[in-house]
């Protein structure tokens, strides 16, 4: 026999979901002989109706055969009003009147229940309906109660353990906790427990997924003792957050579907075609080839309005849901009356609302960026606003996930509290990070840290993931996930620089299957944003690094101090969310303290690079081969050449150089939007540009080189000064950001006052007239660099991630 003891019916109508509540819905909308009709066709021998606290379901359809009574009792602890559930089956309208009297005491209810032998369930044990449930409460349960649910819309993977964890149960765990608590177990033999599914099915789209078979058993008598005897099974189909969203959604469209009395028009409307097909149990509407050709007519009017963004939401909204039907052959199927994939439902709608709420996205986030960019204030927040609107809309799916994982975590924090005694083992998650970066494909410093990264953590079997976003075909590449981003924005002034725009669904999604530990996140960009609203949703903890001096950039690129404190303001804001904030340098750390980031969650953390990549060895003559340099003293530059890097002061400094010194040349490695005006001024001069170079080549020019200068003072770090060094080359930086920290001054290289030409020309000069010095500086260097390896620097800052997590876990639990 087949039963699933745990359907809703619209008699249930208290809804605790904040979505439905928020919508004023009741919690379901199935009829009653909808439920008989469906469970019957799934195969389920007998049928009941488990409503909140009323049997008026299970009345309605009493008459018909192979159907028993049924609720769901709501009862507390007395002594802290922890909330619990309780089936109650097959059950007289006498004890239903009975079970109302006693049920706002959980002893006394159970009490009754025993004293009437009552089949009772514990229903979703490890659920914390009101958020008070403890190890204490869980403990009582396992006193109280002989029979619990594993309940179809809790996840799979919690439902296991509960299972696993009452094959541990002994004798002696039974009379400990009894004595703890002087409660006598109302049944015999307490430590063998029975598991029973129930579906905990609201809108009718998961009836009987999950469901207790009882064999040899041939009425609901013989099938109840049979359980009680332990000789049952259950059978399901392991709900997830995509399950549950989309029954959220379903109970969302059936209120709204009454509400509005929409019935009438669904015939003539693919939209709402495609909505009661995917959101509805059982859909009979009028089908043929005149209804489909006047949806077909539907899709091309709605597709000839106008598309500009002014539309409100819900208009935009609609139009791109035609656009997608009919673009989408699957869907228009299922619009034309072709039923969703019975085993994946969640997963059809999950695809559904991700390609719209993209699509949704894109307009909206192209509107803000171009409004940034021309300074239209008031549109900005029109468009910040509709993009809220929108992620309302998707918080069926933050609910689901965030539950999901909530009670994952909670349901294995309350075994193993109650039963640590016992030989369970609930296999900790391992510690695993997801690394969110924007810039993992660039030509950068950090971009080539991650890469290097993610190489040394297969290597060395660390748990890390690089999240990013990136609209190129790449290759796939172990550790690192990239996702086709919604839309791609190029910034004016930085055309190099592109903006992705994350999908968040899709990145919810693949956090919660990867089980990620720790959130980590290089950027506050769009894809950070993604993973701040990630970690959040999951309740993860969340670090990120401060490697880009965003607000000078902004400045810099626009000439505009507003843009610059409006920039610190977000970039405030948004490392303030952090648990810990990791830096390359003491100088990054006082200027972020100087803001008002609070000292203790600032960590600095180690930088290395592969000293045997960079070696002086690798001095072979490379620049005169390439490029006919003669030998002649070369001052070498690397990184990107744009204004920031105040590369015009190194422009100057070498023109006056030249004027004093004939046998310079200057090399500038790199790429980036001053280099034509760079070349311009440089014009004539020895001077070479090598474009972007790396790997073994890199290494050529870095030892072939000798001296190596470095003007900005926006670098937080600036990893090209350690390569240099590493090649046995001296280095000049200036006395702002984190170069300056990674250099023994005046030993293996000079500080110079930031932006102050003056005194990088003297630095310059001063190396250039001294050889002896500059080769005793470049010796010192490589001496410096041999303890700044990056295998070293990246167990370093793994270790850092790892007790920032203990502390975190320490801190909140």
């Amino acid at each position: 026999m087949r039963i699933d003891f745990h359907i809703h019916s619209k008699f249930s109508k208290r809804p605790s979901q904040w979505f439905i509540q928020k919508l004023g819905s009741p919690e379901s909308f199935s009829e009653p002989l909808q439920i008989y009709n469906i469970a019957k066709k799934k195969g389920m021998s007998l049928i009941t109706i488990s409503d909140h606290n009323t049997i008026n379901g299970a009345l309605e359809i009493a008459h018909l055969p192979d159907t028993f009574c049924s609720e769901e009792v709501t009862t507390y602890f007395p002594d802290d009003g922890c909330k619990v559930h309780v089936l109650a089956i097959d059950i007289t309208e006498n004890q239903h009147q009975d079970i109302q009297k006693v049920r706002n005491n959980l002893f006394e209810l159970v009490e009754y229940l025993n004293h009437e032998k009552i089949f009772h369930i514990l229903a979703h044990p490890l659920y914390s309906i009101n958020n008070l449930l403890t190890v204490e409460h869980f403990e009582k349960f396992l006193l109280l109660f002989k029979n619990f649910e594993l309940n179809g819309t809790r996840s799979g993977q919690i439902n296991e353990c509960l299972k696993q964890a009452f094959l541990t149960l002994r004798p002696e765990d039974i009379y400990r906790l009894a004595e703890k608590y002087k409660i006598s177990p109302g049944h015999p033999k307490p430590w063998e427990k029975n598991v029973i599914g129930g579906s905990d099915d609201h809108g009718s789209l998961n009836i009987a997924r999950t469901y207790t078979e009882i064999k040899g058993a041939h009425d609901l008598k013989s099938a109840l003792k049979t359980i009680e005897s332990g000789n049952s099974n259950v059978v399901s189909s392991s709900s997830t957050p995509k399950t549950m969203a989309h029954n959220l959604y379903g109970i969302a469209y059936q209120f709204y579907r009454k509400k509005f009395n929409m019935k009438k028009d669904i015939s003539k409307d693919i939209l709402l075609r495609f909505l009661d097909q995917s959101l509805q149990a059982e859909c009979k509407e009028e089908k043929g080839f005149i209804n489909n050709l006047y949806c077909m007519w539907q899709y091309k009017k709605q597709s000839k309005a106008k598309s500009n963004f002014s539309e409100p939401l819900l208009d935009l909204l609609k139009k791109e849901t035609y656009k997608l039907i009919q673009d989408t052959p699957r869907l228009m199927r299922i619009a034309q009356g072709e039923k969703t994939n019975l085993n994946t439902p969640g997963k059809e709608w999950f695809n559904f609302v991700n390609q719209l709420s993209n699509s949704v996205l894109f307009h909206f986030v192209d509107h803000l960026m171009d409004n940034l960019s021309g300074a239209n204030v008031f549109n900005v927040f029109h468009a910040l606003g509709s993009a809220g609107g929108l992620y309302a809309l998707l918080s069926p799916y933050f609910i689901s996930y965030s539950l999901f994982k909530n009670d994952c975590r909670l349901g294995k924090r309350i075994l193993e509290g109650a039963l640590k005694d016992t030989e369970l083992k609930i296999k900790a998650d391992p510690f695993k990070v997801g690394h969110f970066t924007d810039t993992f494909y660039d030509v950068n410093g950090v971009a080539l840290s991650l890469q290097q990264q993610i190489q040394l953590a297969i290597r060395t079997n660390k748990n890390l993931k690089i999240l990013t976003c990136d609209s190129e075909n790449r290759a796939k590449r172990k550790g690192i996930q990239n996702f086709k981003p919604i839309g791609v924005y190029e910034l004016p002034e930085y055309p190099e620089l592109k903006i992705f725009y994350p999908p968040l669904l899709e990145m919810l999604n693949y956090c919660y299957e990867q089980n990620f530990t720790q959130i980590h996140s290089a950027t506050p960009g769009p894809i950070g944003m993604a993973a701040l609203a990630i970690a959040k949703i999951l309740k993860l903890p969340i670090s990120g690094t401060y490697h880009t001096a965003f607000p000078q950039y902004a400045q810099i690129l626009t000439g505009d101090k507003t843009i610059e404190n409006i920039m610190w303001k977000f970039i405030l804001w948004y490392y303030d969310q952090m648990d810990f904030i990791y830096v390359s340098s003491q100088d990054t750390e006082e200027e972020l303290i100087g803001k008002g980031i609070q000292p203790d969650k600032i960590k600095i953390f180690p930088r290395g690079i592969d000293i045997e990549l960079f070696h002086p060895s690798k001095r072979n003559g490379y620049l005169k081969e390439h490029y006919q340099i003669k030998e002649t003293i070369k001052l070498l530059y690397v990184g990107r050449v744009s204004k920031e890097k105040n590369l015009h002061l190194l422009v100057n400094v070498f023109k006056s150089l030249f004027q004093t010194a004939k046998d310079v040349h200057l090399v500038v490695v790199g790429d980036g939007p001053y280099l034509d005006e760079m070349k311009e001024e440089l014009q004539g001069l020895p001077c070479t540009f090598t474009g972007y170079l790396k790997g073994e080549v890199l290494s050529f020019v870095y030892a072939s080189s000798d001296i190596f200068v470095f003007p900005s003072a926006t670098d937080t770090f600036g990893n090209v000064v350690l390569e240099a060094q590493a090649s046995g080359v001296p280095v000049i930086v200036t006395d702002k950001g984190g170069p300056h920290e990674n250099l023994l001054k005046n030993q293996t290289g000079f500080v110079v006052k930031a932006d102050d030409p003056k005194d990088l020309f003297e630095s310059v000069q001063c190396m250039v007239a001294k050889p002896q010095l500059t080769r005793k500086m470049g010796k010192a260097a490589r001496d410096y660099m041999e303890s700044r390896s990056f295998d070293g620097a990246f167990i370093e800052t793994w270790k850092m991630y790892q007790e920032g997590y203990d502390e975190n876990q320490k801190k909140w639990g």
